[in-house]
């Protein structure tokens, strides 16, 4: 497999902090803990794959590796209770709708989700094609209402073909922006 960071991930990269803190969800063999590790980030990387960690281990040596079933067992990142945050989620090929709230309160103030997955339309091209693995459509934007979306994008690419939604969306804070409330996206996209 090739540990080459997708090209989504790579173009939003700039927005999160540098040596910022980076959670790669569902990792798998961790090209973008790799990506991330090489830019200085502090990355966290879990996966259910204790094989796919052992990789992970070796080419990205002081990530922090958590082996843990995110389906089905608690989230690993909790403190009494309430979610760890970090400077950027990241998250891509997965698609688990119950985690999505568990994702947003992960990202602490000015924090950056990336995420990219299949969508769709994928089922006419090849796997996954089940629907409880593909987004519908504009999905990822009334997953993640309660962030700023910076970019987004639902379609087609080629090579290897497929459908994909993509998102990059900021936490900004009332406290951001001096309002009494955090902004909606709504108000920016009508």
């Amino acid at each position: 497999m090739s540990l080459m960071a997708s090209a989504w991930v790579k173009r939003w990269a700039h927005l999160i902090k540098p040596t910022g803190s980076v959670l790669d969800v569902a990792c798998g063999t961790g090209r973008h803990t790799r990506f991330f590790f090489e830019r200085g980030h502090v990355v966290t990387a879990v996966d259910v794959s204790s094989s796919a960690l052992q990789e992970v281990a070796a080419h990205s040596p002081t990530a922090n590796v958590v082996q843990a079933d995110i389906e089905n067992a608690p989230w690993p990142f909790l403190t009494d209770g309430v979610p760890q945050t970090f400077d950027a989620v990241v998250v891509t090929n997965y698609l688990w709708r119950p985690l999505m709230s568990t994702l947003a309160t992960s990202l602490g103030d000015g924090s950056v989700l990336i995420y990219e997955t299949f969508a769709v339309g994928n089922e006419s091209v090849g796997k996954p094609s089940r629907a409880n693995f593909l987004l519908k459509r504009g999905e990822l934007l009334a997953l993640f209402t309660g962030l700023q979306i910076v970019a987004f994008e639902d379609g087609f690419l080629p090579e290897p073909d497929r459908f994909v939604q993509r998102l990059v969306a900021v936490k900004r804070t009332a406290k951001m922006h001096g309002l009494a409330e955090p902004i909606s996206p709504a108000r920016f996209y009508l």
